[in-house]
């Protein structure tokens, strides 16, 4: 039986990534890119970043049985995640996002899920033992909406706690939100959740409000450089975000759940497992591609003591 671990579960791509001097409007082609390629995925983004940032970590995610897969597959094992469920498939080839980031790190991105959308309830069955052995498990919604629900309420059933990313935004059923440890969303993901759009600090509060009493036991809303609010029934707070010079924004919101979750697994408090998570975003944002940009527990560390509040 594995340790106490999180448990990962989500998707896994290939990014192709083209760094231009502005996103194109319709019809407009930008010449003088740079390409560069990483891997990318928000389940596996999710992973690594909690592996750094000092978690146990376990993957349940979809490759393609072809190059992309092979090398992900490596290099997921070379972070010292379980790869133990990772699921290889003949019949789709490994998730692929086209990713156009601009000169201020803004992005656009469109993804071919390929293996992903294999990830089936029947394969999380197969995976059962793994994540009745979690400690805490990490969701987004990269992969179909009925293993994610599926997960839920095998979680549930186990008492598990989930942490989910409801990324890309969708909507989900208030016997599905009642269900969930902690909810961490962006502005969109907020506004497509509850009704209401959430730009601010007292918007983000009565955002969390809406959450909590559907049952969410601590509801996050990121506003990007602004800050985030976080919410139980004890606790409501701010956290501003520390001032970096951003490259590349693309990962920013898994680097910030993947930490957060490995901040949870060591038992820090939530005001300080927040602080880090928004540490560890900020670190990533001034660095290119998904997974390379997540830091290391120490770098972590290392500017939480330089950029104390």
């Amino acid at each position: 039986m594995i340790p106490s671990h999180i448990v990962v579960i989500g998707s896994a791509n290939m990014d192709m990534i083209a760094k231009v001097q502005h996103l194109p409007k319709p019809g407009e082609t930008v010449g003088n890119a740079v390409f560069s390629q990483a891997f990318g995925g928000k389940g596996a983004n999710q992973a690594v970043a909690a592996q750094r940032a000092g978690g146990q970590v376990s993957l349940i995610t979809c490759l393609g049985e072809d190059m992309f897969g092979q090398r992900m597959l490596q290099a997921l094992g070379a972070e010292g995640i379980n790869t133990d469920h990772i699921f290889t498939r003949r019949e789709a080839a490994t998730g692929t996002a086209l990713i156009l980031v601009d000169e201020q790190g803004e992005n656009c991105i469109a993804v071919a899920p390929g293996a992903n959308h294999t990830l089936t309830p029947a394969l999380i069955d197969e995976s059962r033992f793994l994540i009745a052995g979690a400690e805490l498990i990490l969701l987004q919604m990269e992969i179909p909406l009925e293993t994610v629900v599926y997960v839920l309420e095998l979680a549930g059933s186990l008492g598990k706690k989930v942490l989910l990313n409801p990324a890309p935004a969708s909507l989900l059923e208030d016997r599905h939100l009642k269900r969930l440890f902690m909810l961490v969303m962006n502005e969109s993901e907020t506004e497509i959740l509850t009704g209401m759009p959430v730009s601010t600090q007292d918007e983000a509060a009565a955002a969390t409000e809406i959450l909590l009493k559907k049952g969410v036991e601590v509801a996050v809303v990121t506003l990007g450089a602004k800050g985030l609010f976080y919410a139980t029934k004890q606790e409501k707070k701010w956290i501003d975000a520390y001032r970096v010079a951003a490259v590349d924004t693309t990962a920013a919101g898994d680097v910030f759940c993947g930490a957060l979750a490995a901040a949870l697994f060591r038992n820090l408090k939530l005001r300080e497992a927040m602080k880090l998570a928004s540490a560890a975003a900020a670190i990533s944002v001034t660095r290119m591609g998904a997974q390379p940009s997540a830091p290391h527990q120490e770098e972590i560390k290392q500017f939480l003591q330089q950029n104390e509040f």
